[in-house]
């Protein structure tokens, strides 16, 4: 649609962010409006902080997205994952449990209450969030996509390496099972090493060791050759809306061992492009990667398999079409 100006502000150091540049990089008008994640301490002040002047079309996830909406200007909010309901409590800090069941919940709330559509990126988060908020509004979903062309196979297979390299991207939080690495570490075999990234909101401090390397923050830029360094993605994580980890390291040819919860059944199929486990089994993480370790061939396998299961279901073409669909859908109404 001509003269669409579409605003979507968005904190810094999430997937989220990332989905939503790539919506900016690849749909005319379309601007994410960048802010630091510290200034939702103070959630008022965020329509000054973030200017939305001028907008015909405001996206952005739902935490706050209440306090940037404007009268006559469409909202459209887009659930990247779920992290209110009474399972996650046992899997949250006390600050972050009085912050779900408290403020942040509220203005979820209202923000459901004020959008012109809901979009979710996964079948489970829209199931979970139309359960727990009661919500009887339709949730379109719109499955992440990843560019296919730049995160790609490594060309150079050796059946004989020696080291495998195990990849765990993403931020040191306990939401993505930060605490377990080390003790999955420890059961790993001598020719196996996790090396784990660093994200802008890291809680956890690991000791590196023979079996667990730091690579530090990776660029965005720089992930596509980090996946081709890597023979297996781990996420062992406990709730995710659709790793965006994962799409990226299956477009790269890698095998993924990640915790069977939440949406990750969407993307990974058991025993044929990885293995899922039980959440916070320490045991059977290391059990699978030791065995991936020792069985390239499989290892192969599983990866051609998630390249070619993105190819038809995970493409970025195929996302930035359903998401331009919905705004001129929204704008023309």
């Amino acid at each position: 649609m001509n003269g669409m100006k579409i605003v979507s502000p968005m904190g810094l150091g999430s997937g989220a962010y990332v989905v939503h540049r790539l919506l900016e990089n690849h749909i005319a008008g379309y601007r994410v409006a960048r802010y630091n994640p510290y200034w939702t301490l103070f959630p008022f002040m965020l329509p000054i902080t973030v200017s939305t002047k001028n907008a015909n079309l405001i996206h952005t996830t739902p935490d706050y997205a209440f306090f940037f909406r404007r009268k006559s200007v469409p909202l459209i909010i887009t659930f990247h994952n779920y992290v209110l309901d009474r399972w996650m409590r046992s899997h949250s800090s006390m600050p972050q449990r009085i912050h779900y069941a408290t403020d942040l919940k509220l203005w979820t709330r209202l923000a459901a209450h004020s959008t012109s559509r809901m979009t979710a990126v996964s079948h489970f988060t829209a199931g979970l969030i139309k359960q727990n908020l009661g919500i009887a509004q339709p949730i379109k979903v719109i499955h992440n996509g990843v560019d296919a062309d730049l995160f790609t196979p490594s060309y150079v297979w050796n059946s004989r390496q020696k080291q495998v390299h195990v990849l765990f991207s993403g931020n040191l939080i306990r939401r993505k099972g930060a605490h377990w690495l080390a003790d999955i570490a420890k059961q790993l075999g001598k020719n196996v090493c996790i090396y784990y990234t660093q994200g802008l909101r890291t809680r956890y401090n690991l000791k590196p060791g023979r079996h667990l390397q730091p690579v530090g923050p990776v660029a965005f830029k720089d992930m596509p050759g980090r996946y081709r360094d890597m023979n297996i993605l781990l996420l062992q994580t406990v709730r995710e809306g659709l790793s965006l980890a994962v799409l990226e390291a299956m477009s790269s040819g890698l095998p993924v061992i990640a915790s069977d919860c939440s949406s990750l059944s969407e993307q990974i199929d058991n025993s044929r492009g990885g293995f899922l486990c039980p959440i916070g089994d320490v045991d059977a993480f290391a059990e699978k990667i030791n065995f991936l370790a020792e069985s390239p061939k499989l290892r192969r396998e599983m990866g051609e398999y998630n390249r070619a299961k993105v190819e038809k279901y995970f493409t970025l073409e195929r996302m930035i079409k359903e998401y331009q669909s919905l705004f001129d859908e929204v704008l023309s109404g």
